[in-house]
């Protein structure tokens, strides 16, 4: 998300890091770059006009005027607009109603409404302790309730039944009234959505709204259709009170136009962002940690709380013991390295989040994505035990018995083995006095970006022994 912005701004920001002194002229400058990155990223129009007049504003002030470094001051500047203009703080759920507390979610078809009540779901249950219930009032999408049920076993919630005889008021009834009798804390409530908005469908919305009387009434919206999603947010919020926004399927929106636009449009915050397909791709709106990564400052907090929540610390623990002992690290090691990297998002989620290398989560997503981390994992568990221990006596027809095993080609077979045995020599780099640095070294020069000879990313996603970054 945000690459392209990120891209320009960051263009911008270098060459002003580079004056001895901010003048009216080189501000005008840079003000018209950063207006053009804006309009680029399909930030509406009204916003993109109050962002540049206060920028400019406080630019101009003795704020930059008395700084010792006034290209900083100005990025300080740039920043602290952009928190602004997405809400200062993050806007979280208030759920301390009587329980149980209804969440409504609401949106158009395929926005992405029942995957966010799922990840939403996981979310409450895993992070807040919540005791969750989800039904579905979609009576109209084939299949929207069997899709519901299906997602709440794998979340791992209770699903309550409703089928498309029902009406939408009477399922949301049956549902809180099952809520209160079975002592759930949270009841999450997923809506029909419309290929567009019309009065039939924000009537019907309307009165479920007044049935159920819902803590939270969020709007779901997808991030890629840009001023459209601004547009849709507007008339939803003019016709329901809503209290706030998800902003899905940001994983595959390069622009960014609608993180800056929404809140000043509709006065209303955005709660969660959708960051892939996966359940646990939810995370909580920040908007100062949002506008630092567009800004490429990486966003450590999050990426912390990622490891935390991702990492498994039994697993961890048990494998720096190992290597501590002088034990050698092995395939099942790597494979246990690589799992828990898909867990915390996948390789460009963390690239992302790290300082000056929001640029290159895209590059590195291409040389070793996901779908290659699963295919890594495929290999290594059709090989045997005794191979996962001592890859050394892995001959060439037991490469044709794993290729076929786990549906690869033998020269996959051979690309892992070769990118194990770099994997191999950091972690005997890490155990070694030092060795930390060495390995940031081989990394690409001290954070250069690069990349070890022979498949891209390393693999587990360079993480050191103890299954998470260096302390």
């Amino acid at each position: 998300m945000f690459q392209n912005l990120s891209e320009r701004l960051d263009g911008v920001m270098k060459h002003l890091r580079g004056q001895g002194r901010l003048t009216e002229e080189n501000i005008q400058d840079s003000l018209r770059e950063v207006r053009m990155a804006l309009l680029e990223a399909d930030v509406a129009l009204p916003v993109v006009r109050e962002f540049i007049r206060d920028v400019k504003e406080r630019a101009l002030g003795e704020e930059v005027k008395k700084s010792l470094t006034p290209g900083q001051a100005f990025v300080k500047i740039v920043k602290d607009e952009l928190v602004r203009v997405m809400g200062e703080a993050n806007d979280a759920l208030d759920l301390n109603v009587r329980p149980p507390a209804v969440v409504m979610v609401a949106g158009l078809q395929g926005a992405g409404k029942t995957t966010s009540i799922a990840k939403l779901a996981r979310y409450l249950r895993e992070r807040e302790k919540k005791k969750v219930l989800v039904v579905s009032c979609d009576v109209y999408r084939p299949a929207a309730i069997d899709q519901l049920e299906t997602l709440a076993a794998e979340v791992e919630v209770e699903f309550f039944p409703s089928n498309s005889g029902q009406k939408p008021k009477d399922i949301g009834k049956a549902a809180l009234e099952h809520a209160r009798k079975q002592f759930h804390d949270v009841v999450l409530v997923d809506t029909a959505g419309r290929l567009h908005v019309d009065e039939a469908m924000m009537d019907e919305v309307g009165e479920l709204h007044r049935v159920i009387e819902p803590a939270e009434t969020l709007f779901v919206v997808d991030s890629m259709t840009g001023q459209d999603a601004v547009n849709t947010a507007k008339a939803f919020s003019d016709a329901l009170p809503l209290t706030g926004v998800i902003l899905t399927k940001t994983d595959g929106d390069a622009r960014g136009g609608a993180a800056l636009s929404i809140r000043h449009i509709t006065g209303k915050p955005i709660k969660f962002l959708g960051t892939g397909e996966k359940t646990k791709a939810l995370e909580p709106f920040h908007p100062d940690r949002v506008a630092s990564r567009i800004l490429g400052m990486g966003d450590m907090l999050s990426l912390v709380e990622e490891v935390e929540q991702g990492v498994d610390k039994a697993q961890a623990d048990k494998l720096a013991k190992k290597l501590k002992k002088g034990k050698g690290f092995d395939l099942e090691d790597f494979r246990d390295q690589m799992s828990q990297l898909g867990k915390m998002g996948g390789i460009g989620s963390l690239m992302e989040k790290m300082p000056g290398m929001g640029g290159m989560a895209d590059k590195v997503q291409g040389q070793v994505g996901d779908k290659d981390v699963n295919r890594l994992v495929a290999i290594i568990n059709s090989m045997t035990p005794a191979e996962r221990r001592r890859p050394d006596i892995i001959s060439g027809s037991r490469k044709r018995r794993i290729a076929t095993g786990s549906g690869t080609q033998v020269q996959d077979v051979n690309k892992l083995l070769k990118q194990f045995k770099q994997m191999q020599k950091m972690m005997k780099q890490v155990k070694k006095k030092g060795g930390m640095q060495r390995m940031m070294k081989q990394l690409g020069g001290g954070g250069g970006g690069g990349f070890p000879p022979g498949g891209g990313m390393p693999p587990g996603g360079g993480l050191p022994p103890g299954g998470g970054f260096p302390r």
